[in-house]
């Protein structure tokens, strides 16, 4: 059994026991025409089959690359979807606030999405899944409440690099894999062109410094771009807070998320 073969069999383990543990039998990943959901969504498809609903929510913003592309996704493999358009609603929002920048349209796109697939998922009474890979969460590259929000996310350990390996492996159209990376939330916008370097050297370095924990020193070594590792190193840190639940003050002896813990499949 190929190393791909093992994540994707272990992955649908990991859902199937993970959204049992919560008694709910159905969930919802929200759909870009990416390679983060297509992944998770195939994922999905063979371990839910048809108790998956892929829900694609356009903005005036989406290329008509991604919404074709996620729309031959769903042929291909068979997966219910619905489309819901947070076009009006982003589209109210900037008229209330013409002085927006890309940033801000961008972080409140991303919380429309997610604030319209939770809503679905409670209406299906399903689980939402969570898109982002291991790359986009150590850097902070995400909108708190936004893409970030999910019910559980079966990727976030996998660099963006190893999504790409995967979705090769579970035979993901071309189309998506050898499209640039792009959250499609303003008009041109790009992954790479956002972080100022390509996943396949930002990964390398942070291979070195996650999981082997070398030091700058021994990465610079390696012949990584000083810039860029600094760059990785400030992220890494600055954005600790996305990567975790909102921090509580600690004013009792029991207090969540410090000393009470409720892993979910306590037994009373």
């Amino acid at each position: 059994m190929g190393k791909y073969s093992q994540i994707a069999d272990y992955l649908q383990r990991f859902l199937d026991s993970e959204v049992r543990k919560t008694g709910i039998k159905k969930v919802v990943v929200g759909l870009s025409g990416g390679i983060d959901s297509a992944v998770v969504a195939v994922l999905a498809k063979m371990t839910f089959g048809d108790d998956l609903l892929c829900v694609k929510m356009p903005s005036h913003y989406s290329s008509q690359n991604s919404i074709d592309d996620a729309a031959e996704l769903c042929h291909d493999f068979g997966m219910r979807s619905i489309t819901v358009s947070i076009a009006p609603m982003l589209k109210a929002y900037e008229d209330l606030n013409p002085d927006m920048d890309n940033l801000r349209r961008g972080n409140f796109a991303a919380r429309m999405r997610m604030a319209t697939l939770y809503d679905i998922s409670a209406r299906e009474n399903a689980l939402v899944l969570g898109t982002s890979n291991k790359s986009e969460l150590m850097l902070g590259y995400g909108t708190l409440y936004g893409d970030l929000a999910s019910a559980l996310n079966p990727i976030g350990d996998l660099y963006k690099s190893e999504v790409y390996e995967l979705a090769e492996y579970l035979n993901i159209s071309r189309s998506i894999i050898k499209k640039p990376p792009s959250a499609d939330l303003w008009e041109g916008q790009s992954d790479e062109a956002d972080l100022g370097y390509t996943y396949a050297k930002l990964d390398e370095a942070m291979k070195l410094y996650v999981e082997e924990r070398l030091t700058k020193e021994e990465i610079l070594g390696r012949g990584i771009d000083a810039g860029m590792l600094e760059m990785i190193v400030q992220r890494i840190f600055r954005n600790h807070f996305k990567r975790k639940m909102p921090i509580i003050a600690k004013l009792t002896s029991r207090t969540l998320n410090h000393d009470f813990n409720y892993p979910r499949d306590i037994t009373l």
